[in-house]
């Protein structure tokens, strides 16, 4: 499903991002993409979005080789994605109703659509009864849910997150992997960038470490010996 083949990444300072990359995620799979700041873990995500180009290598996602696609066709790449950022990105001006219903409208949706999707999403993230409050109302680990439940709300065959729980507290990190878990059983790609190896190890899903831009470490397994 996602394969980065001999993948490098140089920026325009020489900074040195990604390191000749190989990694292969099949359908389904939940993955902790985990490293130290500066590792290029987020470059990593960056790539698949199209938001960055690699300096070589190829980049294989749903069997289209990414790396050569059209910038007319990206929008439709970036359809099959759904992404949850640490700062949440809501528009404080809308209701969380308004926050999720958005990516709907940006794609063309009905409002016939909208209107039975949007709750059926809030309902599976615990935010059924928030649906008109605006995101000031809520606490950290409720912003995430509302950013979820708008990764989620176009059916995308895989989630990218970006350090989804920097901005909340532990207990409610949990609930957010956990909910994550969940959809994945449902068949869901997980790809989850974090630097926060004690979530990590309270779920068994594969762990891959990346570091200078290199992968130095692929499990299974929850670890002591796991990047610290």
């Amino acid at each position: 499903m996602i394969e980065f083949r001999n993948v490098t990444k140089t920026y325009d300072n020489s900074t040195l991002a990604l390191d000749n990359l190989n990694i292969k995620v099949e359908k389904a799979e939940f993955i902790f993409i985990v490293g130290s700041s500066g590792s290029g873990k987020s470059t990593f995500l960056k790539l698949m979005t199209k938001e960055e180009e690699p300096t070589s290598g190829q980049i294989i996602i749903n069997n289209v080789n990414i790396t050569k696609m059209k910038k007319r066709d990206i929008p439709y790449l970036r359809r099959t994605m759904g992404l949850v950022f640490q700062d949440f990105r809501l528009i404080e001006k809308m209701t969380v109703f308004e926050n999720v219903a958005f990516a709907m409208n940006i794609i063309g949706a009905s409002s016939r659509s909208i209107s039975k999707r949007v709750p059926y999403v809030l309902n599976l993230v615990g935010l059924e009864d928030k649906a008109r409050r605006k995101p000031s109302e809520l606490s950290g680990g409720e912003k995430q849910r509302v950013g979820l439940a708008r990764a989620l709300v176009n059916n995308p065959n895989m989630i990218l997150a970006d350090e989804p729980t920097g901005n909340i507290d532990p207990t409610m990190s949990y609930e957010i992997v956990d909910l994550l878990g969940k959809i994945n059983k449902c068949g869901t790609t997980i790809l989850m960038v974090t630097h926060d190896i004690s979530i990590v190890r309270q779920f068994p899903f594969r762990v891959v470490e990346i570091s200078k831009g290199k992968v130095v470490s692929d499990t299974q397994n929850r670890s002591d010996d796991l990047w610290l």
